[in-house]
């Protein structure tokens, strides 16, 4: 690490810890996150007049769960059941991390219990379906133009949590799960009231009573997440020119 003769860093943190290992401090330059640039690009990149999204979209709330393990669902499930018992217009599109067969399969009967209209993402009965269930990888970047709020899995996965970045380039609060120690883009989220951790179904359920309930504290937090955002652009040319 003392050899180093050039290192950006994410921050002024990252810069400290790499000082720790023995980089130079005179060498480090803080750059900032190139992800920032990405999911940015993505989200002002998005057809929002696509034939996938013209189909879903909806003046129904719409929460979008993105990237999510069997413990994830096992926590957004019953929360949605939850909220659909005091706002029946409530619909989710959950997109899990390994859409496989069988745990697609899975949701839809769990879902079907529940006594939810369920439907996968090309079916007709999509457009009106109380879940939707996404059975392809690709898409997720694309479905957060449609959610008035947004969960991201991987927070109650031993795997961690994925990125909170990409709904947050949308303008929509994000939710999360406990496992985010890792996570500097949650953290970030959650110290500018832009997104928030969830312990349970019923803590995530009383969140997205609050923010679906109350259009203005939803906007603001959205406004907060994209406004994080904003905040990284430029790293990609930043660190072009180091």
């Amino acid at each position: 690490y003392a050899s180093l003769e050039v290192v950006g860093a994410i921050d002024d943190a990252d810069a400290d810890r790499l000082v720790q290992l023995g980089v130079r401090s005179n060498v480090i330059v803080v750059t900032g996150d190139t992800r920032y640039d990405q999911v940015w690009l993505r989200a002002q990149r998005v057809d929002r007049s696509s034939p996938m999204l013209a189909r879903l979209r909806s003046s129904r709330p719409t929460i979008v769960a993105g990237s999510t393990w069997p413990a994830d669902e096992a926590v957004v499930l019953p929360a949605f059941e939850g909220l659909r018992k005091g706002n029946a217009n409530a619909r989710l599109i959950i997109a899990p991390h390994e859409p496989t067969p069988g745990h697609v399969a899975r949701i839809a009967e769990w879902t079907t219990r529940a006594k939810l209209k369920t439907a996968r993402l090309d079916e007709p009965e999509s457009a009106s379906a109380d879940v939707v269930v996404i059975d392809r990888v690709g898409v997720l970047g694309d479905l957060y133009a449609l959610a008035d709020i947004a969960y991201v899995g991987g927070g109650f996965h031993a795997a961690g949590l994925h990125s909170v970045l990409e709904p947050a380039a949308f303008g929509i609060p994000v939710l999360f799960g406990p496992r985010n120690d890792m996570s500097r883009d949650a953290a970030l989220l959650a110290q500018r009231g832009a997104g928030a951790s969830v312990a349970n179904d019923v803590d995530l359920c009383r969140r997205l009573r609050t923010w679906i309930a109350d259009a203005a504290t939803r906007r603001e937090a959205g406004n907060y997440a994209r406004a994080l955002v904003r905040s990284g652009i430029g790293a990609a040319e930043r660190s072009f020119e180091l």
